[in-house]
């Protein structure tokens, strides 16, 4: 019999998710069939998912790499964009996360960047994240600054850089674009997290090749800084192995553990590594692995990037009704 939720099991021995009645999960993702088309998946326990709509997109407008974040005014903001060489990031809202209306847009100027000086019109994935504290939103993406070539298309992808503005509403922007980071290395796919133990978190993906001189390319990684915009150390070891991307981090039912899901890319299946602490310790689970027994988590064939978000249980069966698995 597995052992009840809550209490210690040997290494290996069968366990019983813990859920909260009151809470569930939503995840909004892409596809490795269609790229940048808004699909959703959702959880009770945080860690066994299923596809929503019969596994259908859930909006015909929506584009890019889903990131969404719950504003002052309850309402869900949901960003993209068309490609990464759309000069418009976009925005859409929702009050049910079932109907997403456009909101706006914004187009940063890419043009003399502080520390990025030769700046390619390039937005890459991006993200969204409201914070409480200061009332603002958070919003970041990556940009290259050096164009890749037949001979050395890894150079692009080594130059790129994390980049943020600030904004209250998403309608008015505080400044140009900024780097987040101080330190000398290509980042993308950073996602940022309030620490309970104070201070933020971002974990980010080290987007230089792995090498013997850069065994940490193409993991996630985390730095923890004592303010939203840092200064940021130096990220610590991989929690993930290499060639992996698009981190989204929930935490578990009570607030138990953190879950770190990224996606082995291209399409190929998403990872979880999980840890009671932001700093750690943390370890990689077993799942989708093809034999149950194994299995700690599940997740639906072919998910791509998205963002993982904490919901109501109300919302969670509004949002089961509405998309439902019959045509």
């Amino acid at each position: 019999m597995p052992a009840a939720a809550g209490q210690e099991v040997p290494p290996g021995a069968p366990e019983t998710p813990h859920v909260d009645p009151a809470t569930a999960y939503l995840f909004a993702h892409m596809t490795k069939e269609r790229y940048g088309v808004l699909y959703y998946s959702a959880s009770v326990d945080g860690l066994h998912w299923k596809r929503l709509n019969g596994g259908r997109p859930v909006s015909a407008d929506y584009h890019g790499h889903a990131s969404i974040a719950r504003g002052p005014d309850g309402r869900y903001y949901l960003v993209g964009n068309k490609s990464d060489s759309d000069p418009l990031i976009r925005f859409w809202v929702s009050g049910d996360l079932i109907r997403w209306t456009p909101y706006g847009t914004y187009r940063p100027d890419l043009k003399g960047i502080a520390g990025l000086p030769n700046a390619m019109q390039r937005i890459g994935a991006p993200k969204l994240y409201f914070d409480k504290p200061s009332g603002q939103f958070l919003l970041s993406w990556h940009t290259p600054n050096v164009p890749g070539s037949d001979k050395d298309p890894e150079r692009y992808w080594a130059s790129q850089r994390t980049l943020y503005v600030l904004s209250k509403d998403l309608r008015t922007f505080d400044g140009p674009p900024r780097r987040l980071f101080g330190w000398d290395m290509a980042t993308i796919d950073t996602v940022i997290q309030p620490n309970p133990a104070g201070g933020y978190c971002a974990i980010v993906k080290d987007e230089r090749y792995p090498s013997y001189d850069w065994t940490t390319g193409k993991t996630i990684r985390i730095s923890c800084a004592p303010s939203l915009l840092g200064p940021y150390p130096e990220p610590g070891p991989p929690l993930s192995p290499n060639f992996r991307e698009a981190p989204t981090l929930i935490r578990s039912p009570g607030n138990r553990e953190w879950l770190l899901y990224y996606e082995q890319y291209a399409g190929t299946g998403y990872g979880l590594s999980k840890a009671r602490r932001l700093e750690g310790p943390w370890y990689q689970v077993s799942g989708n692995t093809g034999v149950p027994a194994w299995n700690r988590y599940a997740m639906p064939a072919g998910v791509r990037h998205g963002s993982m978000i904490r919901i109501s249980r109300k919302e969670h069966d509004a949002l089961v009704a509405a998309f439902p698995d019959g045509k």
